[in-house]
């Protein structure tokens, strides 16, 4: 059985009701903000999973690539208007499989938090680098941790609740590790179903420290898509980095 160090788990596992459970937010300020950065020039998307990013991006006529580690997230997106133009290499977001140089690197939606060790979120940030041509940028939104949310270690959370059927979440925190291990569990006639996340979450600063090490520099960094200020009370940010 794929373990949570396998990159395709996630996808593969999510990928039947990722646009379903994750569908609310609406992607047209990432977009917008994506697309003003991008200037016409050429756009890889690390994680393109369903292409809920990609797809409108490319429809304004940019050149949209992909890499992603499911084949069942990929399909997905394939399924959809528009999405057999796009270019998608399967394979793993941390090595970067594809050749440079792209004007834009962008990972959204916490996915660099899927890489699960400091080491794997450094390698992302120094092969976004390699594949930037001069003056380009790597571009990821994240969350900003907050431990409160756990209770010596653990969360737990019901999602739905019906009279045939109930869907919930059931975490746990290793600090030591930075890491958050979660089951969204799913029961119902059908029996249960279990949906894994696995993630390592970085804060800003440690973040800046990786892409300076990549030989990247903070450009800008906002609370989110629509640039609103970045501050301590801010809950998620989107940071610009740029290569000289």
């Amino acid at each position: 059985m794929a373990g949570f160090d396998d990159p395709a788990l996630y996808g593969d596992r999510w990928a039947d009701v990722y646009d379903e459970h994750y569908g609310g937010p609406d992607p047209a300020p990432a977009v917008d903000f994506l697309a003003e950065l991008a200037d016409g020039g050429r756009v890889l998307e690390l994680a393109i999973g369903t292409g809920r990013i990609a797809l409108p991006l490319a429809a304004r006529g940019i050149t949209v690539e992909g890499v992603d580690a499911s084949v069942a997230m990929v399909e997905r997106m394939r399924a959809k208007p528009g999405g057999e133009a796009i270019a998608v290499t399967i394979g793993d977001m941390a090595e970067i499989p594809v050749d440079g140089p792209f004007h834009l690197v962008f990972l959204v939606f916490n996915t660099l938090f899927g890489l699960l060790t400091q080491e794997r979120q450094a390698e992302c940030f120094r092969n976004a680098a390699r594949v930037l041509g001069p003056g380009g940028a790597f571009v990821i939104e994240c969350f900003v941790p907050d431990l409160a949310r756990f209770d010596r270690g653990q969360r737990a959370r019901a999602l739905d609740v019906a009279e045939d059927s109930a869907v919930f979440e059931l975490s746990r925190l290793d600090a030591a590790r930075q890491r958050v291990t979660t089951q969204v569990v799913t029961l119902d006639e059908h029996g249960i179903r279990l949906r894994p996340i696995a993630i390592r979450y970085s804060w800003p600063s440690e973040l800046d420290l990786m892409a300076g090490q990549a030989g990247l520099r903070l450009a800008a960094r906002y609370a989110d898509w629509d640039r609103r200020t970045f501050d301590s009370a801010s809950a998620s940010h989107v940071s610009v980095y740029q290569r000289g």
